[in-house]
């Protein structure tokens, strides 16, 4: 990637003198920015191009060519691709429109273009794009008219209008940009590429995105779970209506269309979703211009009181309001202002502020400690100077550190001069207050997003007990029935496997057979249609209930089983199921799941009962869960309110809800042959939940678990059990998010000496952000491995091992700690040895460290594992490196 963005050398296949071609725009781009990069024009019909020497074929090139811009008929692309790969190019822009936006022709072209790169290390941007432009090393790749400003945002855009018209409007509003990609149609590089690669460049401030479909699904919510944590990324996904929604047969399904998967994903990446291109653009100008608000303590200074009310009735929508201002604030801003102002968030100053009075009200708000953000709404009346106030506001925060401050400045084209002098100061402005507000809401929910994702989620009281033999056993042989629908009786077996509790169910062929299983239930029961083809029971009125007695159930069983026929003639009619009729519920809930083509399994959780799909009050989530994710998907919805008691009605149990959604995130991670799953109702009375009815559509999987996920789950298969050299029995096993307490009490265990080789600093506490970075990993992307004490009733850990691993997954950084108590007893030799088995099963090519010259143990180590080790004198610490590609010698 650094040899497309940073190349030294650039080939212009296709280049052109002719004025209004894409050859010619391209070459006058490139020319540009030509002071980091050299271009090779190539066209075998010229000797020279704007006064460059024209080669006929990247082979004629004499020089190295890190970089292949590719603008002639998707036809030839093929072939030139070849011709770039065997020449050693390392990235090639393909501008080439005619590729899979046609059809199945352009397809197969695509996939030529494919078969031309692979194995040789090229990768591709595009087809069908604009190209790329950056800042620093300047370079215009790119057939755009005009120029970006320079700046710390990167935007990617896989439409080359929205780049176009995003472009248009940076320039009228100051907004600069580091990066500015159009990807076009991915063949090769996709947005999980650029967001690893510049979510790594320290000078990129935050990440914008205009989406319409995604690719590899799992690599982009890696790439952006790691890159949300430090630096805001924003999307614009099109394509939210409910015919992109896909047909299911279960309420699950019918509930679950693919917008809710992309706005599931969206947030458990924590990124933020905007919903309209304004919103996008406006969001990116307050992200680069301002930082993030540290809380949601939003105040308002303004010159007229009706806008104030606007800004606070829009803040108000988004279940926000002004921060209340202290005593010592209000006593501050009576110091400077008449006696006539509101006394209270709006700060109205009246309409006759002079720019000495904005001045005044506006550093006391920049140094209260309970304003988070600020907005300055500026109405032109009566003899106010819109442009004096602008240079005075510019000038003040110019002069001083302040959170995040955005202007709304009203009035017409006589503002502008004055709009443009606060665009200069990096102060955004809009032309409401109510798009202002919104931008600021976007950025308030990226710094709450940034909470939860460091958020600790605590632990489940014990450990699940998971029968995934029993479970894959009824699964597979209804496949090899040819079922795709399991019988109620067997969905709430499998359910049962998981420990999810379910009313017990029994089959009945005949009357007597009914009979006699209510009979051992004890009555009153509950009668339902048995039968593959019947989903939903209670439209073909297949459900008796709060039945007394074996008369009572002999009917129902003849009324049922008669009422299934007439509804569905073709049905196969097994029976009835019977079960025993609960007492009066608290709540009626539903749990599932549905298979999402793209994303994988859904976990679905909501309102139930009959008014399912009426309320469609449900909230979705992705697997894996933990406590802290099941408790945010519940608190997603409305029935979440009740759920923690209201009126006359009691508490629900809330962390046996808890429990129930991650025993079904369980159940779907482990068998990927689950294609929807419904638990609806499930009842709630006092503390105990029932699933009342179930059901599960299966079909065969393509894929072993966990490879169906989009986000790696936890790698049981890496815990293994080892005795050290100094006789510990150790427990070894991949890190949780859960084990950030016993972090915390491994690195108290830590003298001052081992948390400097450590940390190289003089840490006296795990700051929070640094335990949910190294509890709360991606498994597909990091290795942390930890050594517990197999000896202890209480986990307690002894150690940690973690690789770092850089985004291509070929090089990482590798880190060994283990407590002071156990130093010296082989605890960190066999962390070592299991770290780099994995790191082998994984295909990475190289590791190292850095270690600090008085680390003997950890240089010991390394030596004796195989690593090669050099002392770099100039900063006086040792560098520790490990090919993987050949057998590790010790040394």
């Amino acid at each position: 990637m650094d040899r497309i963005f940073r190349p030294g050398g650039i080939a212009l296949i296709g280049a052109s003198e002719k004025r209004g071609t894409i050859g010619r725009t391209l070459m006058e781009n490139l020319l540009r920015g030509e002071s980091s990069a050299k271009v090779f024009p190539v066209n075998p019909k010229r000797e020279r191009i704007l006064d460059r020497p024209a080669y006929p074929s990247i082979q004629a090139i004499d020089q190295p060519v890190d970089l292949a811009v590719i603008a002639t008929p998707i036809y030839t692309v093929p072939g030139v691709v070849y011709e770039c790969a065997t020449a050693g190019v390392g990235g090639a822009i393909v501008i080439s429109a005619g590729g899979k936006e046609i059809g199945p022709a352009g397809k197969r072209i695509e996939d030529e273009i494919s078969a031309a790169a692979a194995r040789s290390g090229l990768r591709i941007i595009g087809p069908n794009c604009m190209g790329i432009i950056c800042a620093d090393p300047p370079l215009n790749a790119s057939f755009a008219v005009t120029q970006p400003l320079p700046g710390n945002l990167a935007f990617i855009s896989q439409s080359g209008a929205i780049c176009s018209a995003i472009l248009d409007l940076s320039l009228k509003e100051g907004i600069g940009f580091r990066n500015f990609v159009s990807i076009g149609s991915m063949l090769d590089v996709d947005f999980g590429d650029l967001i690893d690669y510049l979510g790594n460049d320290p000078q990129v401030s935050s990440i914008v995105l205009y989406v319409e479909n995604l690719t590899n699904i799992r690599k982009f919510m890696s790439a952006a779970r790691a890159v949300s944590r430090v630096k805001p990324i924003v999307v614009l996904k099109s394509g939210r209506s409910q015919a992109g929604a896909r047909a299911a047969s279960s309420h699950t399904g019918a509930m679950a269309g693919e917008d809710a998967a992309y706005e599931a994903a969206f947030k458990r990446a924590g990124i933020v979703r905007v919903d309209t291109i304004g919103e996008l653009f406006d969001c990116a100008e307050l992200m680069a211009k301002q930082p993030i608000p540290t809380g949601p303590g939003l105040a308002i200074v303004t010159n007229g009181g009706g806008p104030g009310v606007m800004a606070t009735d829009a803040l108000a929508a988004y279940g926000l309001e002004p921060v209340s201002l202290s005593s010592e604030t209000l006593k501050r801003i009576d110091g400077v202002l008449p006696r006539f102002w509101s006394r209270a968030n709006p700060v109205d100053i009246l309409g006759d502020a002079t720019p000495t009075r904005w001045k005044a009200a506006l550093e006391v708000c920049l140094s209260a400690r309970e304003i988070h953000a600020l907005v300055i709404i500026f109405v032109p009346q009566g003899l106010s100077d819109g442009l004096a106030i602008a240079q005075a506001l510019a000038e003040l925060l110019k002069e001083r550190a302040h959170p995040p401050v955005f202007a709304v400045w009203m009035g017409g084209s006589a503002q502008n001069e004055a709009r443009h002098v606060l665009n200069s100061a990096s102060i955004p402005t809009y032309e409401t207050p109510e798009r202002a507000v919104t931008a600021f809401r976007y950025m308030h929910a990226y710094a709450r997003n940034l909470e939860m994702l460091q958020e600790i989620p605590p632990k489940l009281d014990s450990v699940l007990q998971l029968n995934e033999p029993r479970a894959t056993t009824i699964v597979r042989e209804a496949l090899s029935r040819k079922e795709a629908q399991l019988t109620e009786v067997d969905a709430k077996s499998l359910l049962e496997a998981y420990g999810i509790p379910v009313n017990p169910t029994e089959a009945a062929a005949s009357a007597d057979e009914a009979v006699r299983i209510a009979r051992q239930i004890g009555y009153p029961v509950v009668v339902k249609i048995l039968s593959p083809q019947i989903t939903h029971k209670s439209d073909a009125r297949g459900v008796q209930i709060n039945l007394r007695s074996d008369e009572v159930v002999r009917a129902a069983f003849e009324r049922i089983t008669e009422n299934a026929r007439s509804y569905d003639p073709e049905a196969d009619i097994l029976g009835v199921t019977v079960q025993a009729m609960l007492r009066r519920a608290d709540y009626e809930l539903i749990i599932g799941s549905k298979r999402d083509p793209d994303f994988g399994p859904l976990i679905l959780f909501g309102m139930g009962g009959i008014m399912t799909e009426v309320l469609r009050d449900r909230a979705i989530a992705l697997p894996p869960l933990n406590r802290l994710l099941a408790r945010r998907l519940m608190e997603e919805t409305r029935v979440s309110i009740l759920l923690k008691g209201y009126r006359n009605r009691p508490p629900a149990n809330l962390p046996l809800l808890e429990e129930m959604l991650i025993r079904v995130s369980h159940l779907v991670t482990d068998i990927p042959e689950i294609v929807e799953l419904d638990i609806n109702p499930v009842i709630l009375s006092e503390d105990q939940a029932f699933g009342v009815d179930a059901r599960v559509r299966i079909e065969p999987s393509a894929v072993p678990s966990p490879h169906h996920l989009v986000i790696s789950p936890y790698p049981n298969k890496y815990e293994s059990r080892a005795t050290t050299t100094g006789g510990v029995p150790l427990f070894i096993r991949p890190i949780k998010p859960e084990d950030a307490p016993l972090l915390e009490e491994l690195f108290h265990t830590l003298s001052r000496e081992s948390v400097y080789y450590r940390f190289f600093s003089p840490l006296k506490r795990l700051p929070v952000k640094l335990i949910a970075r190294f509890t709360q990993i991606d498994y597909d992307r990091d290795i942390a491995l930890v050594a517990l004490d197999d000896r202890e009733a209480k986990e307690k850990m002894l150690g940690v091992a973690r690789l770092m691993g850089d985004p291509d997954g070929r090089t990482a950084e590798l880190a060994v700690t283990v407590g002071d108590p156990w130093q010296g007893k082989g605890v960190g030799a066999a962390l070592m040895a299991c770290l780099l088995g994995l790191a082998r099963e994984r295909g990475m090519k190289k590791l190292f460290g850095i270690v600090l010259s008085e680390n003997r143990q950890m240089i010991a180590l390394a030596r004796k594992t195989g690593f090669h080790v050099t002392f770099d004198r100039g900063n006086g610490q040792y560098r520790i490196d490990l090919d993987l590609r050949k057998d590790a010698v010790p040394g």
